[in-house]
């Protein structure tokens, strides 16, 4: 009597994780036998790589949206077996932090798109702040962005980084923790954040201590937590200019366009492993933690200027924040071209409003023009 074939052990995903963002590199060991790795997303083969050890790595393009993707395994007598993952949200290939030099801090202005945004910024009526790099190559541009600016919900997107860097993994579906970082940047939920300053440091003013400290680490010092939330190349380029051209005067949590873009920027790198977020918090901040807290920005059902141009095959992760008298928006943006960093902040003491939007949306719109 013939003895059926054991079944194909399953292959092992390492990368990506549920709700994570991925760039489309896909990661995991296959059963010994394996001959071939086919990645689908639905009915859509992506790729199929003919293997010879058990570790693999595939590329893919991904859609940009949550996706579960399908790894089949298949050996030399044809018996296949498979694992899904998901959601995870896709982002460009092209915008992947894994690879190539990483651009200086500062980078160089691009005098065509700094000309273009000077202009915005001065026929805004009120004070406003920002700051453009790409990611790939260091161009960019920048007016005031020095000058503090109250913060609002932006750095809500801090508190995330330091709670991950303290939990050492990712809050399971379901837990009080996911619950509370999904709403507080999703939602951007007042309540939300400040019940995780107490989860970092047994209170608001604790966990508010604890972030500004890993701020500092990161050498942003002019971002201050203030508390919890109140509940209602060449050496003839120029570097991008970091000047204070005009503030506001205020008493609370603060910011600069300089630190924003700077956090953002950290953020992108660290999901490839690389940047500030991993080389000073070595073993506390992973990879996976950025992909996740990026996955969560992917969400974000917050308003702002920096949505105006998503779609056309540009995404956007960002994280806004307002008040009555300033509003920002801080956020990647991602297209096939790669990807840059955008931080927009406004403030106007009669009020701001659909203003405020529009430059964050020409600025954006500028850069991904020139950039």
């Amino acid at each position: 009597m013939a003895v059926a074939a054991a079944p194909l052990p399953p292959p092992a995903i390492l990368s990506p994780a549920p709700r994570e963002v991925s760039y489309g590199r896909i990661e995991g060991r296959v059963p010994a036998g394996t001959r071939q790795v086919i990645v689908r997303v639905g009915d859509t083969e992506l790729a199929t790589k003919n293997v010879r050890r058990r570790h693999f790595v595939v590329a893919v393009s991904l859609p940009s949206r949550d996706v579960t993707i399908r790894v089949t395994a298949v050996d030399a007598a044809g018996r296949r077996s498979s694992t899904l993952v998901g959601p995870v949200y896709g982002l460009p290939r092209e915008a992947a932090p894994y690879a190539g030099p990483i651009p200086a801090l500062r980078g160089y202005e691009d005098a065509a798109l700094a000309r273009a945004v000077r202009n915005l910024a001065r026929s805004f009526p009120g004070v406003c702040g920002f700051f453009v790099q790409d990611l790939r190559t260091g161009a960019g541009a920048a007016w005031n962005a020095r000058a503090r600016f109250p913060a609002a919900s932006t750095l809500k997107l801090a508190i995330a980084i330091e709670l991950m860097r303290s939990l050492r993994g990712i809050p399971q579906p379901g837990t009080r923790l996911a619950g509370l970082l999904w709403q507080m940047l999703v939602y951007s939920d007042d309540r939300s954040a400040n019940e995780l300053l107490a989860a970092i440091g047994g209170s608001t003013s604790g966990g508010s201590a604890r972030v500004d400290s890993m701020m500092r680490e990161l050498n942003l010092a002019d971002s201050e937590m203030y508390g919890g939330y109140l509940v209602e190349d060449s050496l003839l380029r120029r570097p991008i200019p970091l000047e204070i051209l005009g503030r506001p005067y205020f008493i609370g949590k603060y910011t600069t366009a300089w630190d924003l873009a700077r956090l953002e920027r950290a953020l992108h790198l660290a999901a490839g492993a690389r940047g500030a977020l991993i080389w000073r918090f070595r073993g506390a901040f992973t990879p996976s933690d950025a992909r996740f807290i990026l996955y969560l920005l992917a969400h974000s059902r917050t308003r702002g200027g920096l949505t105006g141009v998503w779609g056309g095959g540009v995404t956007v992760l960002h994280k806004a924040g307002w008040i009555k008298k300033a509003r920002h928006d801080s956020g990647l943006v991602y297209s096939s071209g790669g990807a840059f960093v955008v931080t927009v902040l406004t403030w106007n003491g009669g009020g701001v409003g659909s203003a405020s939007d529009l430059l964050a949306t020409r600025v954006a719109r500028e850069a991904l023009r020139r950039l």
